[in-house]
């Protein structure tokens, strides 16, 4: 979960993935980030609905003497910034950004053309000393197109091509975060709206004049209000909070695919309306004379999608932590708790041939994770901190699919919507292993973050054995590093590293039926050995070097930024393409009922220099 400056930001992608968090790029611009605070546990209790991890974005501020402009110019986007007074109690900060990716994919000859557009904006206005009032808004336009001008496409373009749908996105938040102050208190009231609009359509070899395998239309609204008071007694602080949603899903779906051996027309329009609403408290204290600081919380959350979530008492998520000081540079850190999810609106909406609810008659429930995370961090000095970090996480009451038999934790991301389809709340899952960290901060000179994770992440599947997540990267390592140097010169790298990742081989026979083939434009996985094999092992290293310049009314920042140094070809699963024959048609085989398939390699690894510049007055 992302919350900015407070207002919780669902979608903070560009070509999200509508189901999970994920996507192609940020729509955040990191120019207006301050500070960030991450939590992998111990979830604040006024925090709702998440498993995995919280990001707590602070904005910076608008100058509140003058205005101040930034424009940049970079290899894949143009951005310009504002900030600047209004009134003599008023701030903002303003960017827009818009990306011309789409010139330079189609110059390298890639058959997809995405192009986005983003603003962010924060309003920030002291009312008198006692009151304050923040907005803050942001949205994106994404356009994703296919790129069917190429001359005499490779095969790989070409597979590329006869899958991939057109997509267009559009999302916004906006949202009012009020302060009152008071001597040992403060309350905060958060106002929130945002909006997901998400659509997709593909046409039988990308000809209009031939049948649509795919319209997809689909809309996610939240209305939010939530209410916080944050009170300090006798040493101790207590934050109660409580909050309500109505909230709104719209999903218009027609599309064909190949099941049990025959077509199958999914055609369903869903018109959902849900009410939630939670309450949590949270007490935190010192003792030992400040060595030892321990925090309680308990939240509770519900809605009315159907009996099985209705029941407060059936979503309590109690949590526990501990920070305890060792000695004045080591200290001992521990929490665990229990916390819960709601499935993604594409699973609570989804609906069968009959136009039925079918999770909802299936007893969805929330999704449940108990963990327990526990370390130690050394303060060498208030610059170099190292700290190393256990956990283990058990998931329980997850999605699983009754078509493929699988947890919808297993699949990936690739199609564009995770979660469309009947499921039940009996999948189970962990994850366990450990971090280590080391962070060096000396000011105007060097800055550096090395972390190494081992992981091991799995879910049951339908004969109750582990299987890996399509995330379970099992070794990551990461290091980044920048050096200030003489007359406003800067150099840094990022060198990672990360396992090789599971994937799924195909079912080749299925892959192969050409009524199959025809209906997905690409080949089927093999859903009984899911995440089988193993790709090799992924690194890369980044290097950016910097230079500014500085005049009487104006500042100039160029770059050039190095992606790929070392040129490395990443591992990625063969594709299954149809052989042809020297006219250009595809062979056949058994009657004409099948194609002929053969492997191609798909190791993709690019060195891809670029220069930027960045102008500001």
């Amino acid at each position: 979960m992302f919350y900015l400056d407070e207002v919780e930001i669902p979608n903070i992608n560009h070509f999200a993935t509508q189901g999970s968090s994920g996507g192609r790029a940020g729509i955040i611009n990191a120019d207006f980030i301050s500070a960030v605070d991450f939590y992998s546990g111990a979830f604040p209790a006024n925090r709702s609905d998440m498993l995995s991890g919280l990001f707590e974005l602070k904005l910076t501020e608008g100058n509140k003497e003058k205005l101040k402009m930034r424009a940049s110019l970079g290899a894949s986007e143009v951005a310009v910034t504002a900030d600047g007074p209004i009134g003599e109690n008023t701030s903002y900060i303003l960017s827009v950004r818009r990306s011309y990716l789409q010139f330079l994919f189609d110059a390298i000859g890639l058959p997809f053309l995405p192009t986005f557009t983003d603003y962010q904006l924060k309003i920030k206005t002291k009312l008198n000393k006692n009151n304050e009032l923040r907005i803050i808004s942001l949205g994106a336009l994404d356009e994703f197109a296919l790129n069917l001008g190429i001359e005499e496409p490779t095969e790989e373009q070409k597979y590329i091509l006869d899958f991939l749908p057109v997509n267009e996105q559009w999302s916004y938040a906006i949202g009012a975060v009020y302060k009152h102050f008071r001597k040992n208190s403060y309350q905060t009231v958060v106002i929130s709206r945002n909006m997901l609009n998400n659509s997709s359509y593909k046409y039988f070899n990308n000809d209009k004049s031939q049948m649509k395998i795919l319209d997809y239309k689909s809309q996610e609204i939240e209305n939010k209000l939530r209410m916080e008071q944050t009170y300090y007694k006798a040493g101790y602080k207590i934050i109660s909070s409580i909050n309500t949603e109505y909230d709104k899903y719209n999903n218009d779906t027609k599309r064909l695919i190949f099941y049990n051996n025959a077509l199958t027309n999914i055609n369903y329009f869903t018109d959902l309306y849900m009410f939630k609403w939670g309450a949590s408290i949270q007490m935190s204290k010192q003792f030992l004379n400040n060595r030892l600081t321990l925090s309680a919380g308990l939240r509770a959350d519900a809605n009315n999608y159907s009996k099985s979530m209705s029941n407060m008492l059936e979503q309590i998520s109690p949590r526990l932590s501990a920070n305890f000081m060792i000695t004045p540079k080591l200290s001992f850190n521990c929490n665990s708790g229990r916390y819960y999810q709601l499935p993604a609106y594409t699973t609570l909406g989804y609906k069968d041939k009959d136009g039925v609810l079918i999770n909802k008659e299936n007893n969805l429930k929330y999704i449940q994770s108990d963990q327990i995370i526990a370390g130690f961090q050394y303060d060498y000095s208030d610059k170099i901190i190292f700290t190393v970090e256990g956990f283990t996480k058990f998931y329980s009451k997850y999605p699983f699919s009754l078509k493929d038999s699988i947890s919808l934790a297993i699949k990936g991301t690739e199609d564009g919507v995770i979660g469309d389809e009947a499921v039940i709340s009996t999948g189970k899952g962990k994850a366990y292993g450990m971090e280590f960290m080391n962070r060096i901060k000396l000011t105007n000179k060097f800055n550096m973050i090395l972390s190494y994770t081992l992981v091991n992440s799995t879910f049951e599947d339908k004969n109750q054995n582990d299987v890996p997540t399509t995330w379970d990267s099992r070794h990551i390592i990461s290091f980044t590093a920048s050096q200030n140097l003489k007359y406003n010169w800067q150099i840094g790298a990022k060198w990672r590293f990360v396992s090789g990742l599971p994937y799924t081989p195909y079912d080749m026979d299925l892959s192969a039926n050409r009524i199959a083939w025809d209906i997905q434009g690409r080949p089927y996985y093999d859903v009984n050995q899911i995440n089988a094999l193993r790709l090799n092992n992924f690194h890369q290293l980044d290097i950016r070097v910097d230079k500014k310049f500085f005049f009487k009314k104006w500042s100039l920042m160029t770059y050039l930024d190095i992606q790929n140094a070392y040129n490395f070809a990443a591992d990625q699963p063969d594709y299954l393409i149809r052989e042809t024959n020297p006219d250009g048609s595809y062979k056949l085989q058994n009657n004409n009922t099948e194609y002929v398939l053969k492997s191609v390699d798909s190791d993709s690894g690019l060195l891809l220099p670029t220069i930027g510049i960045i102008i500001e007055f």
